[in-house]
Formats: structure tokens, sequence, C-alpha cells
């Protein structure tokens, strides 16, 4: 299992329709793929997707962060030099972390082949069946409860709800979204760092007072403001789920420390891959803390893999976001996963069980 060679291609898909935040305004899908061959012929698949406001990497950036790290893992063996291996991917380079993420999970799934196990079972977990949230974009206000109706048909009872950018304007947009849909519906708020600390505030008494309860609020300010983020907590009901400020292990102990978000949101290509969103769920599991595993705008292989990680963490990873590969206008290919708007299937072929 010794590797031969690491290449990168390039996957694109149109959306189905423009994926809008407070932070970006995106058209098209593309990332990076990377193919990692071992002298024994087996194939590794991993992939990232670039998201720039946010992990500061682009496709071609992720690129040469790949080619820069692979320089090292060339000749090693999946299997003797594992530990090595993820050792050299994490400090031969600082950040990059999505462009590390799909270099882990190239290597998580060639390990998980060589044992001829579906990664979710190496990684220890047996769960394979989950159901994801779905995003509305940032619109007005009639194009997202009709965006929300249409979703509620599709047959999620889940809704993400993206603000952020006119905090009055969103006011109006969770009490009438709220309003159109079925009180069985769970509403996740995520205005992608766009408020502030009096503005949060404000805006979630305003809708308490009203009796609606989001199950959660997503990073409502400023990644760095985390005195900011308890200070919210402490003064709102709905609970706080923190994403922008949880990359790493580090930043995900300090917010259990100091106690100032209810919940994690982990993301592979934010933490830097399989290992270290294995151990961010592991501290949070400590805790007594439940995560969400989140994803960036990114194609099927990120997705699954980071559903893998759910099924070895099901009990503590208990909120799922990986609604990508729903928003995406082409279906995967070479996957014996199975996507079904909200519910996804993993495969008990090994590895990743999906190929690009």
């Amino acid at each position: 299992m010794e590797i031969k060679s690491i290449h990168t291609n390039t996957f694109q898909s149109p959306l189905k329709t423009p994926f809008k935040t407070a932070l970006r305004t995106v058209h098209n899908l593309e990332d990076i793929v990377i193919i990692i061959e071992c002298k024994n012929g087996m194939l590794g698949y991993g992939e990232g997707s670039p998201t720039a406001v946010i992990t500061g990497e682009t496709l071609g950036t992720m690129r040469e962060a790949i080619e820069y790290i692979s320089g090292f893992l060339i000749g090693l063996n999946i299997q003797s030099d594992f530990d090595d291996i993820i050792n050299i991917i994490h400090t031969k380079l600082l950040h990059n972390t999505t462009a590390k993420s799909a270099l882990e999970i190239a290597i998580y799934d060639l390990i998980s082949k060589y044992h001829n196990k579906p990664l979710f079972s190496f990684l220890g977990g047996d769960k394979m069946s989950f159901d994801t949230d779905i995003t509305v974009s940032l619109n007005d206000i009639d194009k997202m409860i009709d965006d929300s109706i249409n979703a509620v048909k599709l047959g999620y009872d889940t809704l993400k709800i993206k603000l952020g950018n006119d905090a009055k304007k969103d006011t109006n947009r969770i009490i009438e979204i709220y309003n159109a849909l079925p009180k069985n519906i769970t509403l996740r708020l995520d205005a992608n760092q766009g408020w502030n600390v009096e503005q949060t505030i404000g805006i979630m008494q305003q809708i308490e007072n009203l009796n609606i309860f989001p199950q959660l609020l997503e990073q409502p300010i400023k990644a760095d403001n985390i005195d900011g983020l308890k200070q919210i907590r402490d003064k709102i009901k709905t609970p706080i789920l923190a994403d922008e400020a949880v990359f790493s292990l580090s930043q995900a102990k300090y917010i259990l420390e100091t106690k100032s978000a209810d919940f994690l949101n982990i993301k592979l290509a934010k933490c830097g891959g399989i290992s270290e969103a294995l151990k961010i769920a592991k501290l949070a599991q400590d805790y007594n803390v439940k995560c969400m595993m989140g994803c960036m705008l990114e194609g099927p292989i990120g997705i699954v893999a980071s559903l893998h990680v759910v099924s070895a963490m099901s009990d503590t990873i208990t909120m799922i976001d990986l609604d990508a590969v729903a928003l995406l206008a082409n279906e995967p290919k070479n996957c014996s996963v199975i996507f079904d708007e909200s519910h996804i299937t993993l495969s008990k072929n090994s590895g990743l069980g999906i190929t690009y």
C-alpha cells in the first residue's frame, strides 16, 4: 500500500438555484478532487471546496498546498505509516484546512479499503442512514417563503434559514417564514456573522416574545467575538451553535470551557479533515455537548466522508447539515451511496463508497 502518485482534478456542477448567504453568492460549484494511487493499483479519493471568505482558500492555493504536502507523502505506506501520514498532512503547512481535509479523506478511503471495511465501520460506527436539513438561501421574503414551502413538499422537516444581510428585514423573514410553515417543521437560523451583539439579542428576544423558538441560532456575530457570543447566550433562550468560531480543537476547547455556545458545528474543511473532526467530537462528548456536522458548498465525496464521521460519533453528532448534494443540478456519479433529498444512506462497500 505504498503511495505511488497523487493527482488532482476539478469537479464542477451548476447549482439548481443560486446559493446566497450574508457572506457570498454562488452559482456554480467548483472544487478539487484528489486521487491517490498506490503501487498495488488501489485508488483513494478525496475532495474539498475552496471557500475564500471562510477558510481563505482558492482553487489555486488548494492545488499548491496539495502539491506541496504530497511531496512528503510519496513512497509512504498507507498501512504501516498511517499515523505519520496524518501527522505530515497537519504539520508540514499551516492553515489550508480544506486542502488538508481533501488529502485526509483520500487517505482514510485507502486505509478502510485495505481493511475491506466501509469507512464508518473502520472508524467504529454502524449507523448508515441519515436525514439532513436543507438550506434556504438569503433572498427577499417572498422568495424565501416559497423556497421553504417547496422544501417541505420535498420531504424536508428541518430548514436552515440564511440571514444576516439586514437585521431589520431578518426579523420579518423569520416571522413570516415561521407563519407560512406547518408547526412541526424545525427551523435553524444562520446569520453567518452578519449581526452584532445588540442586533442579535434584539431580534431573538422579539421572536421569542412571539413564541417562535428555533432549534438553534448559528454564528450570529463575528467569529472572533467569543465574549459577545457568551453574552448573547446569557440573554436569549434559543441555543447558540458556534460555526466559524470553531476551526481547531483548541478553539473548540475554549468555547466549551467558557460555555460560550450550546452546540458546535464541525466541518471537515474547517478543521482539516477526519482525524481532527473526530478529536473535536470526542472533546464535545467529554463536555456532554452535542454537535452538528456541517459542510461547505461541496461535492458528493466530501459529503459522504462527513457522514462516515457522523456514523462513528452518532451519539454526539446529532444534527446534520449536509445538503450540498441536494443543491447541485447534476446527480452524483460512480456512487453507491443513496441520495434521496433529505435522506442519505451510506454504502456497505469498502472505503467511502464513492469514486470520481
